[in-house]
């Protein structure tokens, strides 16, 4: 369970804020409700993450698992950041990263099927560390551990507060926010809005326009 006092908890009235505060791809002008956690501030918040890996890992080298497509950026943001921190330290955490894909959304619905596209074959996984980056994890933490790594940790942009959430399996949590479907930052619906550099609200035009 991740701590509280190092959450950053966006409440469940919070309205984001107005498009015409940002730059964003103009096509999606009436495809978002509004820019919910911009493109700054998530970056600053994964910079801090990173110096949360960096102070729990006694290892001098870490496996990097990044669950695709929707964890590429944070991903490649974080590790990043480890780097960074690590030349102007006097400890520096060796990364290596390999790549998941996961499928488990149909529209803006999560579905009960989770599908492993590619390979599962992560024996690569043994006797190392890993710090997971993603968002599907029940399923994933229990296929990984099979492979008997010697430590797991999660992170995660975000996770949703849903009523009926007793437990996180999220040890490096970006943002806690609630049960709102929302795109950008990589995150896509039906593949769209990935490019988006903010995290926004999708709107119901937007909904039905790339619906499947």
């Amino acid at each position: 369970m991740y701590s509280l006092c190092c959450l950053f908890q966006i409440k469940d009235d919070w309205p984001g804020y107005n498009l015409d505060l940002f730059t964003y791809p103009e096509h999606y002008h009436d495809d978002i409700e509004n820019v919910y956690i911009p493109h700054g501030v998530i970056m600053n918040r994964i910079e801090r993450l990173a110096r949360y890996v960096m102070e729990d890992f006694e290892d001098s080298k870490i496996m990097v698992l990044c669950v695709l497509k929707g964890g590429y950026k944070f991903c490649a943001d974080l590790v990043e950041y480890i780097k960074v921190l690590g030349c102007s330290s006097n400890r520096y955490l060796e990364t290596r990263v390999e790549f998941i894909r996961l499928k488990s959304y149909l529209n803006d619905q999560s579905t009960e099927d989770l599908h492993i596209i590619g390979s599962s074959d992560l024996s690569f996984l043994r006797g190392k560390a890993i710090v997971d980056t993603g968002k599907t994890m029940k399923a994933l933490l229990k296929h990984v551990e099979t492979f008997e790594p010697k430590m797991v940790k999660v992170a995660g942009l975000l996770v949703k507060r849903l009523s009926n959430m007793t437990e996180s399996l999220t040890d490096y949590v970006g943002f806690e926010i609630p049960n709102r479907f929302v795109v950008g930052y990589a995150l896509d619906y039906n593949e769209y809005f990935r490019d988006l550099n903010h995290i926004c609200v999708i709107s119901k035009t937007g909904k039905m326009k790339y619906k499947i």
